[in-house]
């Protein structure tokens, strides 16, 4: 396949990832305030939207991560960019798969694995920067959520004890606008980590490819796509995640869900800093364990919290083994890229259809499936 033709195709199928990456992550900013009124589902995407806009303009430290620092650029063992094509085929697959399973998993995770497994496929070890993967994707990933879920905690047991149980005059409504504000602050920290992993694949694909020079930042057209990208996955709402976030986990008051979303902009705004590539579903999912923590008499269902955490830690070998697979496909040379390609559309058709048979929509992203059991609050 001719060189520009397959980097084509790798920055369509990276943008069509930040597009999954957008709506299977809106709930990661707006699913507490739409849960409990402090916006509707509709402006709350809309918002959102416009700030994972702006917020993939602020940074690209995390680029950076990705494009000169997991894969390597140089040496023996390149990567080039139909292993590439083959990993954000793995990221996409699992991003839809968790999509429909309503598990708020890692997209910048699916990310990861479905390009380490295609590297490790088609270039070997020596491709992987193992030191930067741990340094800056493992460590935050296992110490990111139990960070937000003690700041959230301790936010929510403040909140509530300051404002006597949420009974001091005007409080409840005083925290659906601070909501409002908070919520806003997880969008634009969204925009500055997750649209940054999108750009440094295309940079990552570009240097590969010869058409831009190794060590160098993401050029402003990828900064702009990979902003629209995202933005427009997130207008478009991932209902079925929102819900999962929202609702199923704990019953959240207004004092949790700020204290949540305030936490969890905190510790992504820091990390984007950084240039921590980390999983800002998984901040989001902690900070929300910790708000039902930290509420006198609140509830966190565990079972549910199981099922995330189980989802989470097959984001990352489950996607590495479809991009592996892809991987495979696509050394046999062009036919085997178009058969990926072919594949992977089927498979999208397939996902959708099935989201079909019990859809989730604006109008019931705050319904309760399941009573809250009255287990393990902590005293707030």
């Amino acid at each position: 396949m001719e060189p520009l033709l397959i980097v084509i195709l790798v920055i369509v199928l990276a943008l069509a990832f930040d597009f999954t990456n957008g709506f299977h992550d809106t709930a990661n900013a707006m699913a507490t305030s739409v849960a409990t009124g402090a916006l509707s589902p509709r402006m709350a995407v809309l918002i959102s939207a416009v700030l994972n806009l702006v917020g993939a303009f602020l940074s690209t430290e995390v680029a950076s991560t990705i494009s000169n620092g997991i894969i390597r650029e140089d040496g023996d063992t390149t990567v080039g960019p139909v292993l590439i094509f083959a990993g954000l085929v793995g990221a996409v697959l699992w991003n839809l798969t968790t999509w429909l399973l309503g598990l708020p998993s890692s997209s910048s995770h699916a990310l990861f694995g479905g390009l380490i497994g295609a590297a490790l496929i088609g270039a070997g070890t020596g491709a992987i920067d193992w030191g930067v993967l741990v340094s800056k994707v493992v460590l935050p990933a296992l110490a990111s959520p139990i960070i937000a879920a003690v700041i959230a905690l301790l936010a929510t047991f403040a909140a509530y004890r300051i404002t006597r149980q949420a009974q001091i005059p005007g409080a409840k409504r005083g925290f659906k606008v601070g909501q409002t504000v908070s919520a806003s602050l997880v969008s634009l920290a969204h925009g500055t980590n997750d649209a940054q992993k999108t750009m440094g694949v295309i940079t990552l694909t570009l240097v590969a490819a010869g058409y831009q020079r190794g060590g160098t930042a993401p050029q402003l057209w990828v900064i702009a796509a990979c902003g629209l990208a995202i933005a427009l996955g997130t207008y478009l709402g991932g209902w079925r995640i929102m819900k999962t976030v929202g609702t199923r986990i704990t019953k959240v008051e207004t004092p949790q869900g700020f204290a949540a979303e305030t936490s969890s902009a905190a510790t992504i705004l820091a990390s984007s800093h950084l240039g921590f590539a980390l999983s800002t579903t998984q901040v989001t999912s902690g900070a929300v364990i910790g708000a039902g923590l930290g509420r006198k008499l609140a509830a966190v269902r565990w079972r549910v919290v199981g099922r995330i955490a189980t989802g989470w830690v097959f984001t990352l070998p489950a996607a590495a083994i479809v991009g592996a697979l892809a991987a495979l496909l696509s050394g046999i040379g062009t036919v085997g890229v178009v058969v990926v390609a072919v594949l992977a559309i089927g498979a999208t058709l397939g996902f959708v259809a099935l989201s079909r048979r019990a859809p989730v929509s604006p109008d019931d992203v705050r319904d309760e499936e399941e009573p809250v059991s009255a287990s393990a609050g902590a005293r707030g």
